[in-house]
């Protein structure tokens, strides 16, 4: 009798949807797409393998009962707690804790074991992480820089992920309506060692882990990280409002949009992405007003017929926005505003617009309804992948104190979403990414260094002390994290690179140019994206942040380098150039190592890898031009930016951290190895193309793992 109620209700439920179907959001940024209309099969067949499921859930569930059991049988421990905090430096981390400022981190040494860890060549956040998740070398998992070239058109794209229209579109007047779903290819390969987890039948929560996206599906929850766009399609654009006409340029991060102050009222628009529905390209805005008070201290805010006070220096919580496509759809997103100023003239910025969790249009968790409940439990949080915007700082919109409110902000959304999941997930696996190390780090950087150029006509004491307060707050983390974990949880503290300072800027381009390598149609006009090069005549060219790409034959598409005796002749006159690169300025070396990844890098993907990857040394890295793929006159230049430390440089100089609850017997460990140990840890067998291996003496206490 309860079955057949199930099936009616169900059945009715289905029915309604189709008569009285939902409205449809979606968001398509620039060559992407999310599908307007589902098939009423699709809708069937959905509900039809609901019922399935829901009817086999005892069997499913015995069938886990007992793959759990042997897992058990097998496993050293019931959960594990990986805590990663990216760019934490060892260097930084010794200093403070011989100084008595990081007592829980000394308390989680002394209790098992501390040391450096083993980053990534390039030593990058993309490529580390990636190697983290899959236990392998850039070689075997493809991800080799936050940016490679296309092979055919030379044009820079994100190496991590891709979306791709769909193909198949219905033609409605002055409207063009998707008839499926966006391609959004992964660029990772291999397996995450959370996806052979699931295999075995152990559960994870993956929380925030870099080049997450799109999330992969598996047996546990996930939210994504690094690659995860805006509503416009990019990884982050900011809008800033000013009535002050001495600040009008073009930012590197965001656009400006000035405004008119008229009787204490500015009336604007918020700039959101075209219209995915048009087929003449449209964007979409939605109408702002803002009221400033008599005081001039605050203002009210007014979008989507809502009104918001603003509060002079200070965030507004996350504000939902609805962009209307027309056919009745909308897109749904949210933002927050940061009133800088209200006299004499009127400033307001406006993060980029965010993902809405609670109602994503594309895809930002595992399973879709994670996002979801997060939000529901703890409220609206940064969905972005790289949510605190450093190049708001480094274009003077947000000065530094707002740069630290916003980062300490998503940093607690990111506290509330790590103890919930140790709350939650009793057996397995946690995983949780903090990106505030790193961000904070890249920008105050300066701070540690009186004769670092980005110091010129900027404060120099006021956030002195603000990296050692951010390890102190760490610190307090970790201690926090240590108290909530029993015997039988092991507890590992990470971070995937450490930090350096960033005081000069090489043009890899331009001195392939002087060099010889690469040509120009013209003189050099600084132009991005390598606009300005000859084809015809060049030999080598450098995209990202180090890595140097052969224009090479039958596979660039006006390639010049023959394949074989010329392919190596020319790798090694570029290396032994390189190596003698020499700064007159500084009277020092530029570069540290230049490395061949076809004698690094191992495993299927190694022919896709840059040629070569430049190891800089301490204080040096690629510019800021050069990393756009511009060509200038200059090789060398002051980095005069607030962006004034980095890891991009020879890895050996950049190493982790690696904490844990229990003792370590390997020398020296590398980020590869931490997959392999939580594999080790639950007794699954590690997969034989894995390049790392367990670091944890095996249960009788001899040596490594297996």
């Amino acid at each position: 009798m309860r079955s057949r109620k199930f099936l009616l209700t169900t059945f009715l439920f289905l029915g309604a949807c189709l008569l009285f179907p939902p409205r449809v959001e979606a968001y398509i940024g620039p060559g992407a797409g999310i599908a307007f209309v589902s098939s009423f099969f699709i809708v069937l067949i959905t509900f039809l393998l609901a019922i399935v499921t829901m009817l086999t859930w005892p069997f499913r569930w015995a069938l886990h009962t007992l793959r759990w059991r042997k897992v058990l049988s097998k496993s050293r421990v019931r959960r594990v707690i990986i805590v990663g905090l990216d760019g934490q430096d060892p260097d930084l981390t010794d200093r403070f804790m011989s100084q008595g400022l990081l007592p829980n981190f000394t308390r989680l040494r002394d209790q098992g074991s501390y040391t450096r860890l083993e980053t990534t060549l390039p030593a990058e956040s993309p490529v580390a992480w990636s190697s983290f998740q899959t236990g392998c070398n850039p070689g075997r998992h493809k991800v080799f820089d936050f940016l490679v070239p296309n092979r055919k058109s030379y044009f820079p794209q994100l190496c991590s992920a891709q979306i791709e229209s769909p193909s198949r579109k219905l033609s409605m007047g002055r409207y063009r309506i998707p008839l499926g779903k966006p391609r959004i290819l992964f660029g990772r390969k291999s397996q995450s060692f959370w996806k052979i987890l699931g295999n075995h039948g152990v559960f994870s929560t993956v929380l925030r882990v870099p080049i997450t996206f799109p999330p992969e599906k598996f047996k546990g929850v996930m939210l994504s990280a690094m690659s995860v766009p805006d509503l416009k399609g990019s990884q982050g654009t900011f809008s800033y409002y000013s009535s002050d006409r001495e600040e009008e340029g073009q930012f590197t991060g965001g656009i400006q949009i000035p405004v008119t102050v008229d009787h204490g009222t500015v009336n604007s628009f918020i700039s959101g992405p075209d219209n995915p529905l048009l087929k003449d390209s449209e964007e979409m805005r939605i109408p702002l007003a803002a009221h400033i008070g008599k005081n001039g201290a605050d203002a009210e805010l007014v979008v989507n017929q809502k009104s918001y006070p603003l509060t002079l220096q200070e965030y507004t919580p996350w504000i939902p926005l609805r962009f209307r496509t027309g056919l009745g759809m909308k897109i749904r997103g949210m933002c927050r505003f940061y009133l800088k100023e209200t006299t004499p003239h009127f400033k307001l910025y406006m993060t980029p617009l965010n993902i809405d969790p609670e109602k994503p249009v594309l895809p930002i968790s595992h399973p879709v309804t994670y996002s979801m409940y997060l939000a529901k439990t703890q409220g609206k949080f940064c969905t972005l992948g790289l949510a605190e915007d450093t190049w708001a700082l480094n274009d003077g919109v947000l000065d530094e104190g707002a740069f630290i409110k916003q980062s300490y902000l998503i940093h607690e959304e990111r506290e509330q979403m790590l103890f919930d999941a140790i709350e939650k997930t009793n057996r397995g696996l946690a995983v949780c990414i903090f990106d505030i190390t790193d961000r904070l780090q890249h920008m105050f950087w300066r701070y540690l260094e009186k004769d670092h150029p980005a110091n010129a006509g900027k404060d120099v004491e006021k956030h002195r002390y603000e990296i050692q307060k951010m390890y102190q707050k760490m610190d307090d983390l970790v201690g926090r994290v240590m108290d909530s974990v029993t015997d039988d949880t092991v507890l590992i503290v990470m971070s995937d690179h450490g930090f350096k300072s960033f005081q000069r800027g090489v043009n890899l381009n331009s001195w392939l140019r002087e060099n010889g390598f690469l040509a120009l149609q013209g003189k050099p006009s600084g132009a991005e994206w390598l606009q300005d090069v000859d084809w015809t005549r060049t030999r080598a060219y450098a995209v990202g942040l180090g890595g140097i790409y052969l224009n090479l034959a039958g596979r660039e598409a006006q390639g010049l380098v023959e394949p074989g005796e010329e392919e190596r002749a020319v790798k090694q006159e570029i290396i032994k150039g390189l190596q003698t690169l020499y700064d007159e300025e500084r009277k020092t070396d530029a570069v540290g190592e230049v490395y061949d990844t076809r004698k690094v890098y191992q495993g299927p993907y190694v022919e896709e890898a840059p040629d070569l990857m430049v190891g800089f040394n301490v204080g040096y890295r690629v510019s800021w031009p050069c990393a756009t793929g511009a060509v200038t006159e200059e090789i060398f230049e002051d980095n005069l930016k607030s962006w004034s430390g980095d890891h991009c440089i020879n890895p050996p100089d950049v190493p982790g951290i690696l904490f844990s609850n229990r003792k370590i017997a390997s020398d020296k460990p590398s980020i590869m190895d931490i997959g392999p140990t939580v594999l080790d840890l639950f007794g699954v067998p590690i997969p034989a193309y894995c390049d790392g291996k367990s670091f944890l003496p095996d249960q009788a206490g001899n040596g490594e793992g297996t």
